[in-house]
């Protein structure tokens, strides 16, 4: 018998990992209602069937990969289809969130019936012929992560209860896209006081691994900005109030929040960044 795994977010990961799944011999639906023409053309190119909402409810698993704006959306959106379904398929959150943000989306669905999987996405989008990205998954597992495996995903269980996978993310992505951030921020700021030329020959001469890492991380940011923003803020409410490196995350969401407001505008800033990074 075929398997069906139905997918919210056809963006660039969604596509992507559905993509891997549908060449590995998974049959994958996703929701497709009100998207762009943009989105239906990735879709399709991907392998990807669309299908109502519904039919997410006859599914093996249902998975989620959308902006983290997004993520409690989604289970609002799915949460009837599950409380009506006699399979009750498991749904699993692969979004940037925080625990505590994950916890409020479990807790929502509970009363669906259908198990909760909490899950986070470490890496790029899946690229044919190569392995990754690693797909950790916590809370009460059983078959989930070999039906995953079977169809193309590397899937890294964490112990620990629902929210243990979302910690990892946040802890991850805090240092992996922090240093984006932070560095983006520098560059910037050295552009503005006249520093520029001098901070390129300074970080090529000591930092040399550094800017070789910098002039792929930032560039590739900057059309994932707008979807960092949130991000950011998952990473700040994670951390607390009571942790000053808080404030450092919600400095971060502004700076991501600039650069997208910037690609969306004249591009200034990202001609600044590009030019600094350039060897």
């Amino acid at each position: 018998m075929s398997t069906t795994i139905a997918l919210f977010g056809a963006g660039a990961m969604g596509s992507a990992v559905g993509r891997r799944l549908a060449e590995s011999g998974a049959r994958v639906i996703t929701f497709l209602e009100d998207r762009s023409a943009a989105t239906l053309e990735r879709a399709g190119a991907a392998g990807l069937e669309a299908a109502p909402l519904a039919a997410f409810g006859e599914a093996d698993i249902v998975l989620s990969i959308v902006p983290p704006a997004e993520a409690l959306k989604v289970a609002d959106l799915i949460a009837p289809v599950l409380k009506d379904s006699t399979t009750k398929p498991p749904f699993v959150d692969l979004n940037a969130i925080s625990p505590k943000t994950m916890e409020k989306l479990a807790a929502g669905l509970a009363p669906t019936g259908a198990k909760v999987l909490d899950g986070s996405i470490i890496g790029g989008p899946p690229v044919t012929g190569k392995a990754g990205p690693v797909v950790c998954l916590s809370g009460d597992l059983t078959g989930e992560p070999d039906l995953l495996a079977r169809f193309g995903l590397k899937i890294r269980p964490v112990k620990g209860p629902v929210g243990a996978a979302s910690a990892l993310k946040m802890c991850y992505a805090g240092i992996n896209k922090g240093m984006v951030g932070l560095s983006s921020a520098m560059l910037l700021a050295a552009a503005r006081n006249g520093a520029s030329e001098a901070l390129k020959v300074e970080l090529a001469d000591s930092q040399a691994e550094l800017m070789t890492r910098l002039g792929r991380s930032i560039p590739d940011m900057f059309p994932k900005a707008y979807r960092w923003v949130a991000e950011m803020e998952e990473i700040a409410e994670f951390l607390g109030e009571d942790d000053p490196a808080s404030l450092i995350f919600k400095g971060m969401a502004g700076i991501f929040q600039t650069i997208a407001d910037d690609r969306n505008g004249d591009q200034e800033l990202i001609a600044t960044l590009e030019s600094m990074l350039e060897g």
